[in-house]
């Protein structure tokens, strides 16, 4: 029954929570305007209705027992406190109530008080900082709490992870003792912004661990402010960034290294939607990025390979990368190309393939390269000459077929061994200053050396020594043609034995005019020895050198002379003087170079002398010729005495005329 003075009335409804009055039975007897709001129902609506009205269908069974516990021996509990209770508003909607049940005399019988309260806002609040609680706990951050003075109040597991420092060593202590000495200030300055209500967001500072290292950190710092928004701490999450940072340089490298790539580097989606396509792309196919992002990679794809990129986008999408895939590309101006892709699949955080990488390289020059070098091995394999080549320590590197013939040696008997398996001995250190020649920058080593055959005979060998460069241009070895000049030296031999018998003296002379060669008739022609001779000027053997010098210009300049007329003089000076004629052509070495003069000179001296004779002797015939004929004109004698002389005149005519040929056509 409800209290009938208003001073209860006003207390009830002064109280801020509900308050409802029920008797024994379990009727409402009274309650105030606050539980009118709570459950949304009018006060008529309640007073008489049964306590159950506000209680959820899902409790009605089971509240009346609970109620009816509490009449024996009535006293003010709460039953919300370890109990989860509901109550039921008008609507039908439930909510989470607090309730404290207190006995009370209403004058015509015993009742029961009890005070609700929504604790929806409480539920909500708690649940928010448990899951808070959970979320510092768990959270991959350090966080922590402080005083607006700097002193640590909270420490969560991850700030032990990161600082090294456990809760109990830190609790109590200054945050100065994660801060490096020299950025003390740094921590002050944070401190006092907090202080002045500002929060510090993301500042990217380094930190000291328990064991001494630096770690660097991004720290927000916000205040923590009281009921009555006074500022009584600051909430710290520092985030090690370390990673992140690397990351961050990893990706700034890579991102360089696409931007300046020599290769084109290109990504789509898996529909072949160009995504991005770097500087080198655009200088490969011709197409600038705001020209091609956006369209299908089939536009430097040629028309015949329709199903290529499709094919190629199956295996990305599997997870396939596809390596060094040769095939043909067009660029914008239409010209087809040969190129080397490489398609690699772009995966999400989640590992999920959402794109293709497509590295593009131009290999025209690599594939003329290979040509050039398939053309190359195809001609060392089946050249003449033995080609070998070895390292600059003289180990033998590759031996063709020619060489095996040559020397006797299989390659795999010979690769990798000593060069010096086919020197002769004394010739231990021609390798190494034919290297040391090539490594001081002479570009090729010609000489001419003896080589041993695997079967212990000693060949001639004509030698063309090359460097070997690697990419970055340094020596890296040594090239050798070698050619068996067996045959060429015994055909020497006879032609030089050939000219040793002649009888005309024949000389070589180079293109300064110093004798390089002369045979025996020379020797025997000027009376100096054949190693006196050799390496002195030719011109000075003659009585006109100058005349001597131009028939070496001469064959220089024209090819040849023939029949040059020279007078030697002897070993004794002028008093032995020889005329001779020679013939002379350009000498060449075995490469088709001028490099001297062949000259051959018969001696005339007889010949002249008798041509001189005969021009004496008509010079004779001529004056007696002359002679008779004065006397004819002065003789008037008898008639035959004319006619005698006249006969011997004319015979003497005759044999003038008949006398009058050539030179050397002496009868």
């Amino acid at each position: 029954m409800a209290p009938q003075t208003m001073g209860f009335e006003s207390l009830l409804e002064a109280v801020p929570d509900a308050l409802v009055g029920v008797d024994t039975s379990g009727v409402i007897r009274f309650l105030n305007h606050q539980t009118e709001s709570m459950f949304g129902y009018q006060h008529d609506d309640l007073i008489g209705a049964s306590l159950e009205t506000l209680v959820p269908g899902s409790a009605r069974q089971v509240h009346p027992a609970h109620r009816q516990a509490n009449n024996p021996a009535p006293r003010t509990r709460p039953t919300g406190t370890d109990v989860r209770l509901s109550g039921r508003r008008a609507d039908g909607t439930e909510f989470p109530v607090d309730i404290v049940l207190s006995p009370m005399d209403g004058g015509g019988g015993a009742l029961v008080l009890a005070a609700m309260r929504d604790m929806t806002n409480y539920r909500k609040a708690e649940w928010d900082r448990r899951r808070l609680a959970a979320t510092v706990e768990h959270s991959d951050d350090a966080i922590f709490s402080q005083t607006p003075e700097g002193v640590v109040t909270t420490w969560n597991p991850a700030a032990e992870r990161i600082y090294g420092y456990s809760r109990q060593e830190m609790m109590g202590k200054s945050v100065d003792l994660l801060s490096p000495k020299d950025r003390i200030e740094e921590t002050s300055s944070i401190l006092a912004r907090i202080r002045g209500g500002e929060s510090v967001d993301h500042v990217e500072t380094v930190r000291i661990r328990k064991d001494a290292t630096a770690v660097t950190v991004s720290l927000t710092v916000s205040p923590i402010r009281d009921e009555n928004d006074a500022i009584v701490g600051a909430s710290v999450n520092a985030r090690d960034v370390t990673e992140h940072r690397e990351a961050v340089r990893a990706a700034q490298r890579m991102a360089s290294i696409v931007e300046h790539s020599d290769d084109a580097i290109i990504s789509s989606t898996l529909d072949a939607i160009i995504t991005s396509w770097n500087p080198a792309a655009e200088r490969l196919y011709g197409y600038a990025s705001d020209e091609i992002i956006g369209r299908s990679t089939q536009a430097v794809t040629p028309k015949d390979r329709p199903d290529e990129i499709r094919n190629i986008l199956s295996r990305v999408r599997a997870g396939q990368p596809v390596e060094h895939f040769e095939t043909m590309r067009v660029r914008k101006d239409g010209t087809v190309f040969p190129a080397s892709l490489t398609v690699s699949p772009i995966l999400d955080t989640d590992g999920t393939v959402v794109g293709a990488s497509v590295i593009s390289r131009d290999v025209t020059e690599q594939m003329q390269a290979l040509q050039a070098a398939q053309r190359l091995a195809a001609i060392v394999e089946h050249s003449d000459d033995a080609i070998i080549s070895n390292t600059l320590d003289g180990v033998v590197a590759t031996w063709n077929p020619a060489a095996e013939r040559l020397f006797g040696y299989p390659s795999d008997e010979v690769i990798g061994k000593s060069a010096g398996i086919i020197m002769p001995a004394g010739y231990d250190n021609e390798i190494p200053d034919s290297l040391a020649k090539l490594k001081a920058g002479q570009p090729v080593v010609r000489l001419e050396s003896p080589r041993v055959r695997k079967d212990g005979t000693v060949i001639p060998v004509s030698l063309t020594v090359s460097p070997i460069h690697d990419i970055h241009g340094q020596i890296v070895g040594a090239s050798t043609i070698a050619r068996d000049l067996s045959e060429q030296k015994r055909t020497f031999e006879l032609a030089r034995s050939m000219i040793e018998a002649s009888l005309d003296s024949f000389v070589a002379i180079s293109p300064e005019g110093k004798i390089t060669d002369a045979n025996e008739a020379t020797v025997k022609l000027t009376g100096v020895p054949r190693d006196k001779l050799i390496g002195t000027s030719f011109s000075d053997y003659f009585t006109d050198p100058k005349k001597a010098e131009e028939i070496y210009q001469q064959v220089f300049t024209e090819g040849m002379a023939v029949d040059y007329p020279l007078t030697l003089r002897g070993r004794d000076g002028h008093k032995t003087l020889t005329e001779v004629l020679y013939n002379a052509s350009v000498l060449r070495d075995e490469r088709g170079n001028v490099v001297g003069v062949f000259a051959a000179a018969r001696d005339v001296t007889r010949q002249v002398a008798a041509q001189r004779e005969l021009v004496g002797q008509q010079a004779r015939e001529l004056d007696r010729l002359a002679e008779l004929e004065r006397f004819q004109r002065l003789t008037v004698g008898r008639e035959l005495k004319m006619i005698e002389l006249k006969k011997e005149v004319e015979y003497l005519k005759e044999y003038g005329q008949a006398d009058g040929g050539e030179p050397g056509d002496h009868r």
